[in-house]
């Protein structure tokens, strides 16, 4: 969503402070503050999903009166009964507590949400289509949905990443053509990006990271700075326009991709040259400007995989390069094929094994460890990979995750329930998440099964380097 016109003459207006507000809701800061808290003014949460339940928790823990809304019957359910279907820490405690107070509502009607709230933060997520562009299926609809409940006086925030110029291209045009009324002169517009770690949202809400804002003009800005002030205990950071908000968030995610492409890039070549990556990373970020990030087997989850197509998407549309953004995708996107080969080698001792006859077990679902989010997950490739080669049965385990519809309808594929049972009479042994249960095993646990460490998270010393392997080892240690 890229415009070359970022600036709407529409939206231009003198600077004002925060009381200067429409006259049918003329607060105060500190009347906003008190109403808020005391629960007059309420919150409505479209989506409680990954940004959606700590955003609401967050509120909830400050005392605000939430509205949740979501498009699925059982999350909308479990939100009902005080509980979060995902295992986020703090969740379940805060939705029970808004309960319990009275405090926490669940609404299938997305009109009456809006129309019975004061702010209306969407967090439902931007995706990366099939055809390569973003799907903005989810954020349309909600904002359509407020646009049609919106009031006077009302705040609008949208917290998804996503590319530079949604906000003001796509998501206002709706809400300003469905309502009938005027950003900055009848309500008020936000981009606040959400920057949360799945594992401790909460905590990087309320503790962690200050919340980055940027309004459709000068007395939305403002509003968003004293509301988000409420939740946000280091602070509120105002950028000077949403289009920078938006690519801010952007960059945080490609400098993690990119990072981990060099990483990566740097592991492999250690390898051929018979040096220790970990030994020399080690060595070198010592040295307080280097940073070098850790290799692994794929680069999963819904934010790091895909901040860059975003950028990408943006840079086609302005006919602008991105040239080390595009490349570390791909070096990214390879690293499970690169990983299920080198696992393989462990198997060439024995050279009487077919790989139709072998049974490889992966160790973890998730995109990565202590969560049990599988979008993106490379080990939805890794497995890929291994059928490619005909394996005769592909083993998972996860200790988070104990169904998956896509495993399913996978050929020769078994979500197993427990790591024993995955690892009992297995022939090799690949970890693909850094989950803490993992960790800690031994050559004695895996009955000396060749172990491909994905994540380079074991004790390497207490292995024979004949059934061990992790990537940027090389053969100096062998």
């Amino acid at each position: 969503m890229v415009s070359s016109n970022t600036k709407n003459p529409k939206r231009k207006c003198p600077e004002l402070t925060y009381s200067a507000r429409p006259s049918s809701n003329h607060f105060s800061e500190s009347e906003v503050t008190k109403k808020i808290r005391s629960g007059e003014l309420k919150v409505a949460i479209y989506g409680l999903g990954h940004v959606g339940s700590p955003m609401a928790s967050a509120w909830l823990r400050a005392g605000a009166h939430v509205i949740g809304v979501d498009k699925s019957p059982t999350v909308s359910e479990s939100a009902r009964k005080g509980k979060s279907h995902l295992p986020e820490p703090g969740v379940n405690e805060a939705f029970a507590s808004g309960l319990a107070t009275k405090r926490f509502e669940i609404y299938n009607d997305l009109v009456k949400a809006s129309h019975h709230s004061y702010l209306k933060m969407i967090c439902v997520p931007v995706l990366f289509s099939d055809n390569n562009s973003p799907d903005f299926t989810a954020v349309n609809e909600v904002s359509s949905a407020i646009g049609k409940g919106l009031k006077k006086g009302d705040v609008v925030a949208l917290n998804p990443s996503v590319p530079p110029g949604t906000t003001e291209d796509l998501v206002l045009p709706i809400i300003e053509k469905e309502s009938g009324l005027e950003v900055e002169d009848n309500f008020y517009m936000l981009y606040n990006p959400e920057r949360i770690y799945e594992g401790c949202a909460i905590k990087d809400i309320e503790e962690r990271y200050p919340a980055i804002i940027s309004g459709a003009g000068p007395k939305s800005t403002e509003v968003g700075r004293i509301i988000y002030s409420l939740i946000f205990k280091k602070g509120v950071l105002s950028v000077s326009n949403i289009r920078t908000a938006e690519t801010e968030k952007l960059l945080e995610g490609v400098y993690r991709d990119v990072n981990i492409a060099l990483a990566n890039e740097l592991a492999k070549f250690c390898e051929k040259i018979g040096v220790n990556f970990w030994e020399a990373r080690d060595a070198a970020n010592s040295q307080p400007f280097c940073h070098l990030h850790k290799p692994g087997v794929g680069v999963g989850g819904a934010c790091i995989p895909v901040y860059p197509q975003f950028i990408l998407h943006s840079a086609e549309q302005v006919k602008g390069s991105c040239d080390i953004t595009k490349l570390a995708r791909a070096v990214n996107d390879a690293m499970p094929a690169f990983c299920v080969k080198e696992a393989i080698k462990l198997l060439e001792p024995k050279k009487d094994i077919s790989l139709d006859r072998i049974t490889v077990t992966l160790l973890g679902l998730a995109f990565r460890g202590g969560v049990s989010d599988t979008r993106k997950s490379p080990t939805y490739q890794v497995i890929k990979e291994f059928q490619k080669m005909q394996v005769k049965e592909i083993r998972v385990h996860d200790p988070m995750v104990k169904a998956d519809p896509t495993l399913v309808q996978a050929q020769n594929v078994v979500l197993s329930s427990t790591l024993n049972g995955a690892i009992k009479g297995t022939d090799l042994i690949m970890i693909v998440a850094d989950h803490n249960e993992y960790r800690t095993l031994t050559p004695k646990d895996i009955d000396g099964v060749p172990i491909y460490d994905g994540r380079s998270i074991l004790d390497r010393t207490i292995f024979d380097h004949s059934t061990y392997a992790t990537i940027g080892i090389g053969s100096i240690n062998k």
